[in-house]
């Protein structure tokens, strides 16, 4: 008898900060080579929540060159970006800019430390989050991998986490699992895993550790072919996803014969 394998699919939705999403992907806006390319592979990813780097576009949407005018906010989650900024006091104003130009509460807080390693200044996003939650922004703080941070933006007031999982734009895919998986598992919020995500098989690796979803751009930009790549992506963070809820079988060191022995022919 045919049976349906719609009960043990993913049907939750992701929540952040009481909003219901039902793409676990999140992606940017950069790199592309044309808007129109850029619009067709986030279509082709399926997601619903797309960031915006406030500091580097034009924020006029009835300019025809600019990312905003191509963006349908009726069709998309357009969420501001601070990436650029190297100290609290610019990602401050940054955020408050976007809202004010017509952005939502919302803003994927970066306070970048480094110019090489792009390495987030962790004490600066902590100061930038407690000022931002303080003033009603829903704030979703990209950090590095480390538990501890992590702790503390959750009690700064962000509402989604977003470790690395390695350097922006480095394609290395997930550095460390430990960390990652640690801190999904002792935060209450949401853990959104941000950066290094190359390939589809980074991003179903990534999602088998249980977080709630991956935001990438240079993983789906940077391909040779985006839309293919985008669509790839969708389908990887489904996966992995689905595995992480399905459980994987242990890993053991010696070969286990896949049918029962008992009862072959000739035994």
């Amino acid at each position: 008898m045919a049976t349906t394998l719609e009960p043990t699919l993913d049907v939750s939705p992701l929540v952040v900060g009481g909003r219901e999403f039902r793409s676990r992907l999140l992606v940017g806006t950069g790199k592309y080579k044309s808007n129109a390319e850029m619009i067709h592979a986030i279509e082709a990813s399926g997601a619903e929540v797309v960031t915006v780097a406030v500091r580097r576009v034009d924020l006029n949407r009835a300019s025809e060159e600019g990312i905003l005018h191509h963006l349908d906010p009726e069709q998309f989650f357009l969420l501001a970006n601070t990436a650029g900024c190297y100290n609290a006091e610019d990602a401050i104003r940054y955020a408050r800019l976007a809202r004010a130009a017509g952005f939502n509460e919302w803003v994927k807080l970066e306070v970048i430390g480094d110019t090489e390693t792009l390495l987030p200044d962790t004490a600066g996003l902590l100061e930038a989050t407690r000022v931002l939650a303080g003033e009603g922004f829903k704030v979703m703080a990209y950090t590095n991998d480390d538990l501890i941070t992590a702790l503390r933006l959750e009690d700064a007031g962000a509402v989604a986490v977003m470790p690395l999982a390695s350097p922006i734009g480095s394609g290395l895919g997930m550095l460390n699992p430990y960390a990652i998986r640690t801190i999904k598992s002792r935060l209450k919020v949401p853990v959104i895993v941000d950066a290094g995500v190359g390939t589809a098989s980074d991003a179903c690796i990534v999602m088998e550790q249980g977080v709630d979803g991956i935001l990438m751009n240079t993983g789906i930009a940077a391909a040779s072919d985006p839309l293919r790549m985008a669509t790839a992506m969708r389908m990887a963070v489904e996966a992995g996803r689905l595995a992480y809820l399905a459980g994987r079988m242990p890993r053991r060191e010696t070969a286990v014969p896949s049918s029962p022995i008992a009862g072959m022919l000739g035994s």
